[in-house]
């Protein structure tokens, strides 16, 4: 023969008469590995069966692909047709009514004149938590560790600004119940503005955003209507600011550096025995930036909300990065020192 015959290693009866292709495979094994196989050995019509059925087991993979595994009494046509991916029907938007909320939602770009701070703002972050969204498919434990701990904070402050909202009802309730039926104070120009992010946590940080608005329109309701001092109107949205801008600055410092050339290939396998030399220096500019990820991050035991990490790990792996974090992540690497992870980028 010209050219030796391909093996095959199914497990399945695909043709509906039964036959066996891994039996076939393994009785004839002799001569579908021959560089020459003897043409007169009483079994040679087998192997032509055999070859026979691998092509038509070959037509039967391409046509299944073919109709995307569609069943047999759909025709070829409708087969064929496979549904587009899904799109926003119509635009989305976030209408903001308090000046508060869409300063906190742009930011402030640096002061030419060096008068004013630059401000972090929501579209910011949302880009960073995007960039961050994007690595964490690369199995980058500390792309995980920023979107965990991103969102768990996001939660704690949207359960603050509901404190703060029951103690604004509250209020109103009270003087409801005197006769005082009082509105809740909105923009005579609300702003819309138009979203379109291309990762879900943009669409997190615009809930935390207009919570933060309506809870500001409640503040200043109850000051409006005297029942809330000026003073008092102003430290508490002064304060529940101060916490949503201080959360703002991390996602934005872990994109930073995370996405930098020499960490952008970061992920897990940096740790394991076996890395090269580029990993190890990775591993030694990461936590040298950030300090060390936390074990249950770094095993996969807790993750994001949302991410695109697809890696499905054996339990043989499992057990492997568990050692791994029980003993690099409590030895050389104790804490994080910013200077010493740049340096070691260098």
């Amino acid at each position: 023969m010209n050219s030796p015959i391909p093996l095959t290693p199914p497990t399945f009866r695909p043709f509906a008469d039964g036959y066996d292709l891994e039996t076939e495979r393994l009785a004839l094994a002799d001569l579908l590995q021959a560089e020459q196989p003897d043409e007169s050995d009483p079994r040679w019509p087998r192997v032509i069966e055999y070859t026979e059925r691998l092509r038509q087991l070959q037509q039967m993979q391409a046509s299944w692909q073919l109709r995307k595994g569609a069943d047999a009494v759909v025709p070829d046509t409708e087969a064929a047709i496979q549904a587009g991916s899904l799109v926003d029907e119509a635009p989305d938007a976030m209408v903001l009514h308090t000046q508060e909320a869409h300063r906190l939602f742009m930011g402030r770009g640096r002061d030419p004149q060096g008068n004013l701070q630059p401000i972090v703002g929501g579209k910011r972050v949302a880009a960073a938590l995007r960039s961050i969204w994007y690595l964490s498919g690369n199995d980058n434990p500390y792309a995980d560790w920023a979107l965990i701990d991103t969102g768990e904070r996001i939660q704690q402050l949207k359960a603050a600004l509901d404190e703060l909202g029951r103690t604004c009802e509250s209020r109103l309730e009270a003087a409801a119940r005197k006769g005082l039926i009082f509105s809740i104070l909105k923009s005579r120009e609300p702003v819309s503005l138009e979203l379109g992010f291309r990762s879900p946590y943009g669409y997190t940080v615009a809930g935390l955003i207009v919570e933060y608005d309506f809870r500001v329109r409640q503040v200043k309701t109850l000051v409006r209507k005297d029942l809330m001092t000026d003073e008092e109107g102003r430290k508490l949205i002064r304060e529940v600011t101060r916490r949503i801008r201080g959360v703002f600055e991390t996602p934005v410092r872990f994109e930073r550096y995370l996405i930098r050339p020499e960490l952008r290939e970061l992920s897990r396998s940096d740790w394991l025995p076996g890395a090269d030399g580029e990993a190890g220096k990775r591993v030694k500019a990461v936590t040298g930036i950030f300090g060390e990820v936390p074990k249950a991050v770094f095993t996969g035991t807790v993750a994001p909300r949302h991410t695109r990490r697809r890696v499905s790990l054996s339990e043989q792996e499992l057990a492997l990065l568990q050692r791994v974090a029980e003993g690099a992540l409590d030895g050389e690497f104790a804490g994080s020192d910013e200077a010493s992870g740049e340096a070691a980028l260098l």
